[in-house]
């Protein structure tokens, strides 16, 4: 049974919009999330599939070294997790002397496929 993780930290943008695309492709083929990544019109969408090239990446790079084959295109998207990282947090000054402050917040995704058993 292959499987493989990919991790992408420290993405500025927030975990809130990160998690609405990757729960369109939590559950399915890599195919099929390829596509669903391709067509998703968010911000979030593009990052996320660096990091679905990157797991089937290392599952093919693990494959060919214990000299196996797989079908990258049927492995599944098991499970991907996204959480906050650390907030860059900077002023935005107002009238009157006030300040507010602004959070930046950023993403940590952790995302890992195998085969389908």
């Amino acid at each position: 049974m292959a499987s493989a993780v990919a991790r992408a930290r420290y993405l500025r943008i927030a975990p809130r919009k990160m998690r609405l695309v990757a729960d369109l492709i939590r559950g399915k083929k890599v195919e099929e999330a390829r596509s669903v990544l391709e067509y998703t019109v968010k911000a979030a969408a593009p990052l996320i599939a660096k990091v679905l090239e990157a797991a089937v990446a290392n599952a093919e790079h693990t494959a060919t070294e214990r000299h196996e084959r797989i079908d990258s295109d049927e492995m599944v998207v098991r499970k991907i997790t996204v959480d906050g990282g650390p907030m860059h947090r900077g002023y935005l000054y107002q009238p009157r002397g006030r300040a507010t402050r602004i959070r930046k917040r950023s993403s940590h995704v952790e995302l890992w496929i195998s085969d389908e058993e």
